[in-house]
């Protein structure tokens, strides 16, 4: 028992040290680093140190690790409590292989104490979930027990086991029996026999440990040797299926590829190369992507130089952004933070949401990373950072111009129509805000961060939730007061956006020497007064054209409005009435003294107050 404590406490101390040396915080211990005494490491949380330390009424030097937080300092683990050291000559060494070494300084080839540099991810509880069995010599790591099948199988599809595996057949009370396992829990006593009831926890399916007898019903009851027959031959089942439908879909896209290439040959041309169905924006999701690619931690790492901070992009809700370079491609890496409110939930939401999502105005998931307790989200890097970084910064502002502004505005509106209309399903943001549109090199807009989006299928149109997400300022009322949410929910959020990036003001937080309102407020208050363009930024004034700027403040207005149904959709307009196309020679001809129409008039008249 005391040996199983000890091995436990080296492999805190181990994990400890690597930790800190993966998170590439102040204090850590890289590879063929040392820390000599008089030097400590500091826990992630503060709670913790490691160090060399002499205890009272002692004149030895010994390595260990103790609390931090409690007084006098209890010493949770000390390595070489057999062989102290004399003097303070004492060294840690992290080796190339995964050891930890304690030498004396200038003597390195005589080794005082040394750890097990291997691993075993089997210890953490609750890896695979009740009814699994876990081996770290194996991949995937975890599996069921006989007579169970996993409880969530799209969750272990992402290397996600904690859901544990169930049943395939309830218990019968009167036809049931019990099958040898050679599966042993973690948790368990030494000697004699145990009985265990409910879920079944911390199983092992190596390392020869003790025989588990798990009680089945009379049909799953099968020997061995039928059971792994059964499962190989669905095994082998599977592989021909796959292997047949991957064959026939290679065949069918290379059909219809060829079919698409001799009609577009066909197409006559005038003037230039027609265009295709690729080059609308509104056909890009059908073109369906490939499956998304699963990297590595040391990949990413490697990418990262080891999550540099020199790296760091900026930190949200998920975690921590890091830039990198991978595969010769620069990259945007999302880590989810240990202390994160998002989790593993917002992590497959993302996923889902955006993976199979193409459009030029959304930003582009690359892949992701799943491995331990890391959880990554790998993106196309956006050098521009985000929108928010710019129209909220008195210097960066100014690099912003109202052509720019304008053209921003256009590509949110182009993403959020293919996420409510063009897209196959439909997809409602519910944080549409400054801070998630990205901006590329060319200041081009794409919308990010879909970790709390929901889609919809068919004909859904609008959903209930106990859970209001989001953030404060760009929530409609309907939401933040009934947790309903639709389209029109998202509509509300891009009228707030719109409203700044004229403004170049917070509605969050906004102050007026006048009065106490929002900016929605105050823009609503000049509207009626006739003197909207006074919201427009001062930095926009020599670039701006005024019947735009009032053209996009009238648009932010009606969809800020109180009501869902009173709010207009993200749809592209349709021709209107009474038109008839002009040549350039006909537009040229009209006499100079007819202005151009007012945009703002057709519409006026549509906005009132409630």
């Amino acid at each position: 028992m005391e040996k199983l404590k000890l091995n436990q406490i080296l492999l805190c101390a181990a994990i400890l040290v690597s930790l800190h040396t993966v998170c590439a915080a102040v204090d850590t211990i890289a590879v063929n680093r040392t820390i000599r005494d008089g030097e400590i490491i500091v826990s992630a949380n503060g709670n913790f140190e490691l160090g060399f330390f002499t205890p009272n009424s002692y004149n030895h030097r010994y390595l260990g690790i103790w609390s931090k937080t409690i007084s006098p300092p209890q010493y949770m683990w000390v390595s070489n409590a057999g062989n102290p050291i004399n003097d303070t000559s004492g060294v840690l060494k992290l080796s190339s292989d995964g050891r930890l070494l304690l030498l004396r300084s200038g003597d390195t080839e005589n080794i005082i104490w040394q750890s097990n540099p291997d691993y075993d991810v089997c210890v953490r509880s609750g890896i695979c979930g009740p009814g699994g069995t876990c081996n770290s010599n194996n991949s995937p790591l975890c599996s069921c027990l006989a007579g169970f099948e996993p409880s969530r199988p799209e969750e272990w599809g992402i290397a996600d086991w904690s859901s544990g595996c169930r049943r395939t057949m309830p218990l019968d009370c009167i036809k049931d029996g019990f099958r040898k396992n050679s599966a042993y829990a973690i948790r368990g006593i030494q000697s004699g026999c145990l009985l265990w009831f409910g879920d079944l926890e911390d199983m092992r399916a190596n390392g020869g440990g003790r025989e588990l007898y798990v009680r089945l019903t009379t049909s799953a009851l099968e020997a061995p040797s039928n059971y792994e027959s059964k499962n190989k031959k669905r095994k082998v089942i599977k592989v021909v299926l796959s292997t047949s439908v991957s064959f026939l879909v290679v065949c069918l896209i290379l059909a219809l590829f060829t079919w698409r290439k001799k009609k577009r040959s066909s197409i006559p041309r005038k003037g230039g190369p027609a265009q295709t169905l690729e080059d609308d924006y509104t056909n890009e999701s059908q073109r369906e992507p490939a499956e998304l690619p699963s990297f590595s931690l040391s990949k990413i790492a490697n990418a990262t130089n080891n999550f540099s901070t020199n790296n760091k992009l900026g930190q949200g809700g998920f975690g921590p952004v890091y830039k990198g370079v991978l595969e010769g491609r620069e990259i945007a890496v999302k880590r989810l933070s240990k202390t994160s409110s998002q989790g593993f939930d917002e992590f497959k939401n993302e996923v889902r949401c955006i993976a199979k999502l193409q459009h030029r105005n959304l930003v582009k998931l690359l892949g992701y990373c799943i491995q331990g307790d890391e959880f990554m989200l790998i993106y196309e890097y956006m050098p521009n950072n985000s929108l928010d970084s710019f129209i909220f910064d008195e210097v960066k502002s100014l690099m912003l111009d109202w052509p720019s502004r304008f053209h921003i505005i256009h590509g949110i509106a182009r993403g959020l129509l293919y996420l409510h209309q063009d897209s196959r399903l439909r997809i409602i943001h519910r944080d549409l805000k400054a801070g998630n549109v990205l901006l590329d090199h060319n200041m081009n807009p794409k919308i990010s961060d879909f970790g709390l989006a929901r889609r919809f299928r068919g004909q859904e149109n609008e959903a209930n939730t106990n859970k209001v997400v989001g953030t404060l300022g760009y929530i409609s009322p309907e939401y933040a007061a009934n947790g309903l949410f639709s389209i029109k929910s998202d509509v509300f959020s891009f009228g707030v956006l719109l409203l700044e990036i004229v403004s170049g003001k917070k509605n969050r937080g906004f102050t007026h020497q006048d009065h106490n309102d929002n900016l929605l407020g105050h823009a609503w208050r000049l509207y009626r007064a006739e003197k909207s363009l006074e919201l427009l930024s001062a930095s926009l004034c020599n670039s701006c054209v005024d019947f735009e700027v009032l053209r996009t403040i009238h648009i932010g207005l009606l969809c800020v409005q109180d009501h869902a149904e009173d709010r207009p959709t993200i749809t592209p307009p349709k021709q209107p009435a009474f038109f008839t196309e002009k040549t350039p020679v006909e537009l040229n001809a009209m006499p100079s003294m007819v202005s151009p129409p007012s945009v703002g008039c057709v519409t006026i008249t549509l906005l009132d107050g409630r």
